[in-house]
């Protein structure tokens, strides 16, 4: 999409002033049409907040293939920026304007003590469908006024996504729009203020952590069509990249999927999306949990009450199946919505 290539090459920076947001239309897929309307929205978006366009990112969510109606824009640029505040119903604001399929607004804040001072992070997300991150369709800001420089910021970032943003699933189907940015103004407070060293960084990334994945979560829970989540946690793999791949794979499978939307242990599909997951797994040594229930240990089925299981599963909104495949060192967590007939009808009539 144009507004993620455009966005991509001003970022990492330390100067960066704005975040423009639209929604009900993706810009993707758009040509140099595409382009130019997303730099026209940095310019504009500039001479309303007296910066350069340079210094504004700009970020776009809704169907694909369809040139921006730029007068509806221009038009929205002009009302948010005569509607700038630093109150926490501005903040909310922002939240709600973002979203298009959502069922509700995704935020998160959270404080952390470093230096015996207090720094604030404040988060909000968008996204229901077309939800497979590969950094979820997915927006998000996470800002912070602590003291990071753009580099720092960049690495820190894709770091944070890695352990959750890019471990959600809705649909399997990653969308052109995706974008995270991370907004850091604790430089710009003095001169004088010191960037975060290692040791403080990863404190702060901690709770940044924490914040992401609470977004990330809510991404799944408000999944199109979705009547619960679940989690896949894998250990036992050769690396911890090994069982991202299997954990992934499992989430993603249609079949496992609609399992959980019926609430039917049906627990061969689990143990065989991971058998053909790509990764080498022992199946000897392979053994699945499924709400706290061992239905199959080292290879072997085990006699269970499944009439009991299913109840379990659909009487919760989240399932959490356990799953090790080996005696390795690697482990990993995904989380996915359920598959369902909502789903289906709903992204079935989607332009139409």
């Amino acid at each position: 999409a144009a507004p993620v290539v455009l966005t991509r090459a001003k970022t990492p920076t330390s100067t960066g002033r704005v975040v423009l947001t639209n929604s009900g239309n993706a810009n993707a897929c758009t040509g140099e049409e595409g382009m130019q309307n997303a730099k026209a929205m940095c310019e504009l978006a500039a001479k309303l907040t007296g910066c350069d366009s340079a210094d504004v990112m700009v970020m776009s969510t809704g169907v694909i293939g369809q040139p921006l109606p730029m007068e509806k824009v221009r038009a929205g640029i002009e009302a948010a920026a005569g509607k700038l505040g630093d109150a926490e119903t501005d903040f909310i604001a922002s939240a709600d304007a973002i979203c298009t399929t959502d069922q509700f607004r995704k935020t998160v804040s959270e404080t952390v003590t470093i230096r015996g001072q207090q720094f604030r992070i404040a988060a909000m997300c968008k996204g229901a469908g077309m939800i497979a991150p590969n950094m979820a369709t997915m927006l998000g800001v996470v800002m912070t006024d602590a003291p990071i420089g753009p580099e720092a910021a960049q690495a820190s970032l894709k770091q944070i996504a890695g352990q959750t943003f890019n471990r959600v699933s809705v649909d399997g189907h990653t969308s052109t729009n995706d974008t995270v940015m991370l907004v850091c103004t604790g430089m710009t407070v003095s001169e004088d203020v010191q960037e975060f060293n290692s040791d403080e960084l990863e404190i702060w990334q901690e709770a940044a952590t924490q914040v992401a994945l609470k977004l990330a979560k809510m991404l799944v829970a408000d999944g199109e069509g979705a009547a619960r989540f679940f989690e896949v946690r894998v250990s036992g793999a050769a690396s911890d990249e090994d069982a991202f791949v299997i954990a992934k794979t499992v989430a993603a499978s249609p079949l496992v999927k609609t399992a959980i939307t019926g609430g039917d242990p049906n627990w061969g599909r689990i143990v065989s999306a991971a058998g053909y997951a790509g990764p080498k797994i022992d199946p000897e040594r392979t053994s699945l949990v499924i709400d706290g229930v061992m239905v199959f240990e080292n290879g072997t089925p085990l006699s269970i009450d499944a009439a009991k299981l299913s109840e379990s599963m659909k009487a919760n909104s989240e399932v959490l199946a356990d799953l090790t495949v080996g005696e390795g060192p690697g482990q990993a967590s995904f989380w996915a919505s359920d598959l369902t007939e909502a789903y289906v009808r709903f992204n079935s009539l989607y332009t139409t």
